[in-house]
Formats: structure tokens, C-alpha cells, sequence
């Protein structure tokens, strides 16, 4: 079975470049051409490609809304995007289109038979500068959520004494079980309580539950 391939670009120089690359793969047909977002509508719809090769930026229809909607009539069809943009928002965009590949332009030729074999097995495929942009941006916005986690904001201690709190223990519990002075137990007590913005016991054992520090 060959992957029937359709290629959308507003450049009919690029569209033939990329028949030409795509010529040389066996397994590969492209059945059909658009110049615009309309036309591709058409196309996909008339020809039910395995797979679009669209151009992001193009006239009476851009790549990504045209996607979206090739993605809503035929969902067995893939669409893979070119772009000259890396931007997170152009990418994360085209993520919710329904997008299943990602390729900057001017690295498409090597990466561009590999995202289309990867593609038509159900797989996702990035160019390697933007797989590096998405796990940077996960990384940082991780590092964000742990930085306004104000659980994440407590010592050691307080994060023990919160625990111990949570579980019905006294002050003077507390203060055995870690064998520390009552009066430094309600330092710790006093300072968390400040860090997690809870102002009663309830508070402090609602906020355990839902930390599942407790159960």
C-alpha cells in the first residue's frame, strides 16, 4: 500500500521540489496539488490523501485553519505542516488543529521522509529545533508551577510538622515524635501556616487531604 500524499503550497517552485524529493521513495504517491487553503479543502476532501503536506502561510485560507478542518472531515487523514516560523504560539496552534507533524522549512529535506513514514504510522514528528522548543517550554513551565507550588516553599521540617498536624497529633506529639521543644513545634507550625495561607486545623487537614499527604 503507497502513502497518496497531498501537497499544499502557495509556491508552485517549493511543490515541485518537494514531488521531486518525494519521487524517489517507492512507497510514496503524491495524488494531488493546492496552491491555497481553499483548494486544499477541496482536495483532501476529493482525493482522501494518508497525508497533507501543507505550507502554514498561505492565501484565501492559512495552513493551520485549513488543517483543522481537513482533520474534522476525514480524521484518517494527516497533517503535516511546513513552516518558516518556530514560535511557540505558530506551533501550539497548530498542535490544536490537529496538526501531527511540525517541520521548519529550511531543514525539511532531511527530516521530511522520516516525519511521513513516522506520520502514516500514527506517530507524531517534529523538526528537532522545535521538539527542543516544546521540551524547553515544558521544562520552564514546570519549573514555573513547582516556584508558585507554595507547598514546594516549605523546609523539610515544616513539610514533617504539617504531615504529623495532619494526622490529629498535638503540638507536644509532634515535638516527641521529632524530639524537639514544644515552642520550636509551634514556630514550624506557625510558619507554615503563614507559607499556605491557612488560618485553622480544618484548613491545614483539608489542605493534607488534597495534597493526599493523608488519605
Amino acid at each position: 500500500m503507497k502513502i497518496r500524499i497531498l501537497l499544499v503550497d502557495d509556491h508552485d517552485v517549493v511543490r515541485k521540489g518537494l514531488r521531486y524529493l518525494l519521487a524517489e521513495e517507492a512507497d510514496f504517491e503524491v495524488v494531488g496539488e493546492a496552491s491555497d487553503g481553499l483548494q486544499a479543502l477541496v482536495q483532501a476532501k476529493n482525493l482522501n490523501p494518508d497525508i497533507v503536506i501543507m505550507d502554514i502561510a498561505m492565501a484565501q485560507l492559512g495552513g493551520t485553519a485549513a488543517a483543522a478542518q481537513i482533520v474534522r472531515q476525514n480524521p484518517r487523514t494527516s497533517v503535516i505542516m511546513l513552516s518558516m516560523y518556530s514560535d511557540e504560539e505558530f506551533v501550539l496552534d497548530a498542535l490544536t488543529a490537529g496538526v501531527k507533524g511540525y517541520l521548519l522549512k529550511d531543514s525539511a529535506e532531511p527530516d521530511l521522509v522520516r516525519a511521513i513514514r513516522a506520520v502514516a504510522a500514527g506517530k507524531t514528528f517534529f523538526s528537532p529545533a522545535i521538539a527542543q522548543g516544546l521540551l524547553d517550554d515544558y521544562l520552564r513551565r514546570r519549573q514555573s508551577d513547582r516556584a508558585l507550588d507554595p507547598y514546594r516553599q516549605l523546609t523539610d521540617r515544616e513539610k514533617q510538622v504539617l504531615q504529623l498536624l495532619a494526622e490529629g497529633k498535638t503540638n507536644k506529639d509532634c515535638a516527641t515524635l521529632l524530639e524537639l521543644a514544644v515552642s520550636t513545634i509551634e514556630t514550624h507550625r506557625a510558619s507554615l501556616m503563614q507559607k499556605l495561607d491557612l488560618h485553622n486545623t480544618a484548613e491545614l487537614v483539608l489542605f493534607a487531604v488534597r495534597r493526599k499527604l493523608i488519605i
